[in-house]
């Protein structure tokens, strides 16, 4: 049985769940919280580590500024309200990817790691204006900048994800088979499952599934 540390999750599919059962994509990515916390609530339960959400690409900017501000306010309230029980759960919260939203948003993000810092249970790794092309090539242009030897060693030491154990296992729902643009490096071994069902439909049973499958892979990493 295959050791589970770490889970990431790109969570799609909560626009075209809230265009098919509410005629709306906003309604999506509201219900989509309720996946999150069952998400978080199951993570626990099986003694995972590390769980990355992708929350925000540096591709989604390109969204209609409309749905940007909804799902900007949408965690802002979810900071305001849900901070003090990921707390209290003993839940350490650590953003990836660059700040440069509002002053409110970034000042809530920022209290929010702070508050949560020394918690030990879960560290939920949100992505939020992440991109790992940018993150590979700010980490070189550090590099060079300190003309520091460019190994495998030193460009993990400059990412958004530095002092993070690689994914074991990456999900995404919403049947679309590709990666994004997420974790691009952290991602070479680790095991993809493609869900179909949406972000939104995405239960309990349907996480447990794929660990289990996951704990029967045979993971080789180069070997036979």
């Amino acid at each position: 049985m295959n050791p589970l540390k770490h889970v990431a999750i790109i969570m799609d599919g909560n626009g075209r769940w809230g265009i098919k059962n509410k005629n709306s994509r906003n309604a999506g990515h509201k219900q989509g919280l309720t996946t999150v916390d069952q998400v978080i609530k199951t993570s626990i339960k099986q003694k995972i580590k590390f769980l990355t959400l992708f929350a925000f690409s540096t591709e989604n900017w390109k969204r209609p500024k409309k749905e940007i501000i909804y799902l900007f306010r949408l965690l802002e309230n979810f900071l305001k309200k849900r901070i003090n029980y990921l707390h209290k759960q003993n839940i350490k919260l650590r953003i990836i990817g660059v700040k440069n939203f509002s002053n409110n948003l970034n000042n809530l993000l920022k209290s929010a790691e702070k508050k949560t810092s020394k918690n030990s249970v879960l560290q939920i790794n949100l992505a939020l204006n992440y991109g790992s092309k940018s993150e590979l090539i700010n980490a070189l242009k550090i590099l060079k900048k300190n003309n520091e030897v460019i190994n495998e060693k030193n460009i993990n030491k400059y990412l958004h994800t530095s002092g993070i154990p690689d994914p074991d296992l990456l999900i995404r729902t919403g049947n679309t088979n590709r990666l994004s643009n997420f974790l691009l490096w952290q991602l070479s071994y680790s095991e993809i499952f493609f869900e179909k069902k949406l972000w939104p439909e995405f239960k309990e049973s349907d996480y447990l599934k794929i660990i289990n499958k996951f704990k029967k892979v045979k993971r080789n990493y180069g070997n036979i």
